[in-house]
């Protein structure tokens, strides 16, 4: 069977994982809003001729159910992956997501639709933990967060595509308006299943299950169009080699030693990058922003036009993460995110709170969660709808493609498959607390859920700059140094052109690890 060696064409085929989670976030977005779905869900009886829909209680549970699903397939993630590789671990979560498919878009109860969306976030929680580590393994170092970001950029393109698939099915009389795009986002399930069969699995595993000829096949077809002999190749299935015989020879690798104090700053690190990711309020913009732009004045077909912009700033804007992520680093895309995203929240509660006013009970357009009035100031309207535009910019060059980016980087081969499940893990688990938690605060605390995230976002600048090092220009292996040595995080530099040598083989292994343990004592 041909396989394909292009590192990108890799990742194109690996990051449809990616989009799968797009895909959901935008379906629901999109069709909440609508009549059809309303009508076929509703719990809130019928006002001036137009369905309420479920309460905000209960639909902010419809929508935790897929990062409830999320949470626990990450952390399956990490023992099918160890057991099958990534390779087969991808393909068996894009099996589980057209099963959950099938079931979300033949719902006849809120019951069966929670369930659907359940198996749904199960098949994200094992990719979207997976893809990661699988690219991760196969890529070189300096083109590691391009390739890893991807992920967030397949992330973009599924809810922007998923959007508008939902926006138009809406014209659609019935039930068919939701059940359509529900249907329709197992296809790509479909295709990511019988592409990943031309793909190679990650040298990493197979060395770790001792298959060292296929490790070596591997490395030189994608590093070296099938060069076995070339430097880098060389190089590289060494170092991987040394690292496979130094687990080995310490210990087991088991989810208990991830918090053994060897290991604690590092997955407390991995863990918070993802925390972060949510508490910064992004996937509820995403999610709920119909809710935003509605308490902007905004109603019908306006609003949904409005929404899909900021899905359009959010593909746009990830370009340039993927091409400047590894130059730019990991450290300071963190730090200028989460500057922007707190200027931009306090700027909407700001905007709110001095212009707005308590809606009608009901809700503006009988929507709860619309509970603060801004439709007599179309200026501080259109400030609102400025900023959450431009938090979406802030968050998809920065916080979106490195929160995947980062986690994979901190570990060691034995443990990065289950590392990586509870980072992730951890990203699902905020998630789901705040797909449940928002409607209800959108409806009782209003335009202070503005102010909740941007605290969160001051608090995530600090963290990330007193305990987060730089890991962007190092192989995996080196990344050890940094915590073996106690570097301070804010010591750390970036040797992007250093790695560009070594793949280049203008630098013998010999020399690297002489001057990279020359530059650890100098910087310890």
């Amino acid at each position: 069977m041909y396989v394909i060696g292009n590192i990108y064409y890799i990742t194109t085929i690996a990051v449809i994982g990616g989009a799968l989670f797009g895909f959901d976030i935008a379906s629901m977005s999109a069709i909440l809003g609508t009549q059809q779905y309303k009508c076929f869900f509703n719990q809130g009886g019928v006002v001036d001729g137009n369905c309420a829909g479920p309460t905000s209680s209960t639909q902010g549970g419809i929508s935790a159910s897929m990062p409830g699903g999320s949470f626990v397939g990450a952390l399956v993630s990490g023992f099918i992956t160890d057991l099958f590789g990534r390779r087969r671990a991808i393909q068996i979560g894009a099996v589980i997501w057209c099963i959950g498919s099938l079931i979300t878009a033949a719902s006849y109860s809120i019951g069966q639709l929670v369930v659907g969306r359940f198996i749904n976030g199960f098949s994200v929680g094992i990719c979207s933990a997976q893809v990661p580590v699988y690219v991760s393994e196969l890529a070189q170092p300096s083109k590691r967060g391009r390739v890893v970001g991807a992920q967030q950029w397949a992330i973009t393109w599924g809810i922007m595509i998923m959007f508008y698939i939902s926006y138009g099915s809406s014209y659609v009389e019935g039930t068919p308006a939701w059940r359509i795009p529900w249907a329709v986002q197992a296809v790509p399930a479909i295709l990511l299943f019988f592409a990943l069969f031309f793909v190679p699995e990650s040298p990493r595993w197979l060395a770790k299950k001792d298959r060292w000829e296929e490790a070596h096949d591997v490395l030189a077809l994608v590093h070296a169009k099938g060069d076995r002999s070339a430097p880098f190749v060389q190089t590289e299935l060494q170092e991987i080699r040394d690292m496979v015989e130094f687990e080995r020879a310490n210990a087991d690798a088991s989810f208990w030693e991830l918090f053994k104090p060897n290991m604690i700053y590092r997955t407390h690190v991995g863990m918070f990058t993802q925390i972060w990711s949510q508490l910064t309020g992004m996937n509820v913009m995403m999610l709920y922003i119909t809710y935003v732009f509605g308490m902007a004045g905004l109603s019908g077909d306006a609003n949904l036009i409005a929404s899909s912009i900021q899905y359009v700033i959010n593909v746009f804007m990830t370009i340039f993460a993927l091409i400047f992520v590894d130059r730019w680093g990991r450290r300071w895309p963190l730090l200028v995110g989460s500057t922007l995203m707190m200027t931009f929240m306090f700027a909407n509660a700001g905007i709110m709170r001095q212009y707005g006013k308590p809606a009608p009970p009901g809700g503006l357009h009988n929507v709860p969660e619309q509970s603060w009035d801004l439709s007599e100031h179309q200026s501080a309207a259109r400030g609102v709808i400025a900023c959450t535009y431009l938090f979406v910019a802030s968050f998809a060059p920065t916080w979106g493609p490195v929160s995947w980016i980062y986690p994979p980087e901190l570990f060691p081969l034995r443990l990065r498959g289950k590392a990586v499940a509870v980072t992730t893990a951890s990203n699902w688990i905020f998630n789901f607390s705040l797909s449940y938690f928002v409607p209800p605060a959108f409806e009782n605390i209003k335009w202070k859920t503005y102010v909740l995230f941007g605290v969160f976002c001051f608090a995530m600048t600090v963290h990330v700059f007193f305990c987060f090092p730089e890991t962007a220009g190092k192989t995996l292996e080196e990344v050890e140094d940094i915590f073996t040595f106690k570097v301070k995080p804010w010591n750390t530099k970036v040797e992007y052109h250093r790695s560009r040598k070594l793949e280049a083989g203008e630098v013998q292994a010999d020399k690297v690890a002489a001057l990279h343990s020359d530059h650890i004592e100098k910087t310890a």
